[in-house]
């Protein structure tokens, strides 16, 4: 039985779809997407992992779904795939944790 979220799985597999109504930037942006993710200076592998580390920095189910079996097809396991969640948890929580700086100063201007 799935498990009913607001996100529906089954939309993942109507991805494509999102160019009907604008075919030419549809075909553009998905010819670019294919593009991107060819082997080149990085592997499909590694490129599988980045997507899935940014699925889950970006919060995207869909993408977490996507990029969860592309990176297990292409080869990565479970320990890689775990380990770039934790690069995009340390870097989302790092660009979090560095605007207190921000804070701080105003805090301290308040202070003065």
């Amino acid at each position: 039985m799935e498990k009913s979220t607001y996100y529906n799985p089954a939309d993942l597999a109507k991805f494509g779809n999102v160019a009907d109504w604008q075919p030419e930037m549809g075909r553009k942006f998905f010819d670019y997407y294919g593009e991107v993710f060819k082997e080149g200076a990085l592997s499909e592998r590694e490129k599988a992992l980045i997507a899935l580390a940014v699925a889950h920095a970006v919060q995207c189910p869909y993408c977490i779904d996507a990029y969860t079996s592309d990176s297990l097809q292409k080869g990565a396991d479970e320990a890689q795939m775990m380990e770039a969640v934790h690069v995009a948890v340390a870097i989302k929580g790092g660009a979090a944790l560095v605007h207190s700086v921000q804070m701080m100063n105003k805090a301290k201007e308040l202070s003065m």
